[in-house]
């Protein structure tokens, strides 16, 4: 396995590659809400197997807050701890960018695995691409 911070076009395409898979074909988002208006504005990580990519997430400045977005793993892969692999990267990254405090709205489904790495949910359920999520912050130590 090889975690990859996004520098060049093809990297971005394996980015938007597994979202397609993950998001828009099973999970029915529709593109035009997957692919948004943030895409160059953000931090983007790929995980690598064997050349081929399985898993992403990115990283945005939202009101000084890092937001953690769009983190998802090929179902081919899942089980396998890139889910933490995603999140540990865009933590560092998170820190190296001075964040002190993350943000993500978490599909309910996934609340359990975003609280075993220290998330804590502050909001209720909400509906997002038709699918419930919930808020989950986490307070980390920013490098400055």
């Amino acid at each position: 396995m090889e975690v990859k911070i996004v520098t060049n076009n093809t990297e971005f395409e394996d980015a938007l590659k597994v979202r397609r898979e993950v998001f828009i074909e099973e999970q029915q988002v529709p593109e035009e809400e997957e692919i948004d208006q943030y895409e160059d504005i953000c931090t983007h990580v790929v995980v690598y197997d064997d050349n081929k990519p399985v898993a992403t997430g990115r990283l945005r400045d939202y009101e000084g807050i890092g937001k953690l977005e769009r983190i998802c793993v090929l179902s081919s892969h899942r089980s396998h701890g890139l889910g933490k692999v995603v999140m540990d990267q865009l933590e560092s990254i998170a820190e190296k960018q001075g964040f002190s405090k993350l943000k993500l709205n978490a599909q309910t489904h996934a609340e359990g695995f975003y609280a075993k790495l220290g998330y804590e949910t502050v909001s209720d359920i909400f509906m997002d691409a038709g699918i419930p999520h919930v808020t989950m912050v986490k307070i980390i130590n920013a490098v400055n």
